[in-house]
């Protein structure tokens, strides 16, 4: 995923009062019915579903990673309300982008594409598992292979050359990110390990999760306080040495609902009870100001959270809700904390409608929830997905925990799905000297059309 420029509201608009979304606390319904509100609002701005637009992708400012997110959400949303209304545009999103080899690597992404981008639709296929949503036809991508495949191919990518093991951030050497080793992906490797685990009760799966959380500890980007840094580079002596020490949300969420489902898959193992006790009180230290989540890296920085950061909180939210319903002990801590951050978002979400924002007037939901109903101006799907998911995170406790294999998930696996990257990406072949000859006449009749080119410009500016 790379960093665009932030997208902000017209400056007229920016701390202006706006009626907010409206919601009763104590109602189910009323929760529901906000998150509708929300949830409309964030579908507005999806093109793919247009006639001649590509099923899947956000337009621009939006890279490809963020669209998946917005499924994966949109499917949360499906299971937490009941509400099928965008079902079919999320199950045509997620199969249209599974790629020639059913792994998430389309061909109008592969080249650009990183570990992290292709975690977010792994994940959204998990959750797809995982809540037991609509199954495709046999003879087509099943949710669990397509996680099975993202696993296999990250496998293949683990590189102990540097920094004693890890992914790096992008796939191919070409793009700028390849000499970083950062959380974020390895965290979305963790993430599925982790829930492969406890969904399919394979223990190799469960060995790779325990494996990246090691590594990530001994590297330092996980720390004693259980704080998850954002990485470091690789490239010739630097082997991780040098740590950015940025903490998003995003990054805690992804490391806490791997260890709550390692928690839950071993039956609240000591190991990884003190693993997820410890994350969750560096999330609480760390990520919320006086009960509110925040993003404590850009958020009240001068060159403020740009676009993709603007839509970290919401899978923080997301996996802390299920993190309490798989491991029930942390609820006391989680609950109260995304309760009075929902509230502070569906406040924020009071801007009007207008050219970019084209849901109901009045719910355009802001960045920043610490500024309370004061709209903050700052606008767009990462607003609204951060909102949708906090909002509705007070239903998790009455929703179903998300389902294994063996207590009702449905999704067909392939272990052995997933191929190679030097298959996806043509190399170039060997030059022979028929090439060299070849190439040679071709210069040599190219320099004399470019010689005889300038003759002609020389000739006419003479007679001009």
């Amino acid at each position: 995923m790379y960093l665009p420029t932030i997208l902000i509201g017209l400056s007229g608009l920016l701390l202006q009062p706006v009626t907010a979304i409206d919601v009763d606390w104590t109602s189910d319904s009323s929760i529901k019915s906000a998150a509708s509100t929300i949830a409309y609002g964030l579908v507005k701005y999806y093109t793919g579903n247009n006639t001649g637009d590509v099923p899947g992708n956000l337009p621009d400012p939006y890279y490809w990673w963020e669209a998946g997110a917005m499924f994966g959400t949109l499917i949360d949303y499906w299971a937490f309300t009941g509400d099928e209304t965008y079902n079919d545009i999320t199950f045509q999103a997620l199969q249209h982008q599974v790629g020639d080899d059913a792994d998430f690597m389309p061909s109008n992404q592969t080249k650009s594409e990183g570990n992290d981008d292709q975690g977010f639709w792994a994940m959204a296929a998990m959750t797809a598992a995982e809540q037991n949503f609509t199954n495709p036809d046999s003879d087509q991508p099943q949710w669990l292979a397509l996680v099975q495949a993202v696993y296999n191919e990250y496998v293949n990518r683990w590189e102990p050359d540097t920094c004693g093991g890890g992914m790096r951030w992008q796939i191919y050497t070409f793009n700028n990110g390849y000499n970083y080793k950062n959380s974020v992906s390895n965290g979305c490797f963790f993430n599925i390990a982790a829930r492969l685990a406890r969904y399919t009760a394979n223990d190799t799966y469960g060995d790779w999760a325990n494996k990246i959380f090691e590594w990530e500890q001994s590297i330092g980007f996980i720390n004693d306080n259980y704080n998850v840094l954002d990485g470091a580079g690789n490239a010739g002596s630097d082997n991780c040495t040098q740590i950015n020490a940025a903490q998003f949300t995003y990054n805690a969420g992804l490391f806490l609902y791997g260890t709550a489902s390692m928690y839950n898959y071993t039956d609240g193992a000591d190991e990884w009870k003190t693993r997820l006790q410890g994350q969750v009180e560096s999330i609480a230290s760390v990520f919320f100001q006086d009960g509110v989540m925040w993003e404590p890296s850009c958020e009240k920085t001068e060159a403020k959270c740009n676009t993709d950061q603007q839509a970290f909180k919401g899978h923080l939210s997301r996996w802390m809700a299920l993190t309490a319903q798989l491991a029930p002990f942390t609820s006391d801590t989680i609950m109260p904390l995304l309760e009075s951050s929902a509230k502070a978002a569906a406040e924020q979400c009071s801007g009007p409608a207008s050219t970019d924002f084209k849901g109901a007037d009045g719910t355009a939901c802001g960045f920043s929830w610490l500024q309370g109903s004061t709209f903050d101006g700052i606008y767009g799907v990462g607003e609204q997905l951060n909102a949708l998911q906090v909002v509705m995170s007070p239903l998790a406790p009455s929703a179903p925990a998300p389902y294994t294999s063996d207590t009702g998930g449905s999704s067909v696996g392939n272990a052995n799905a997933g191929t190679s990257d030097d298959d996806k990406i043509a190399q170039p072949r060997a030059i022979t000297t028929g090439d060299r000859a070849g190439a040679g006449i071709l210069t040599a009749l190219v320099l004399g059309g470019l010689v005889g080119g300038m003759w002609f410009v020389w000739a006419d500016g003479v007679s001009g």
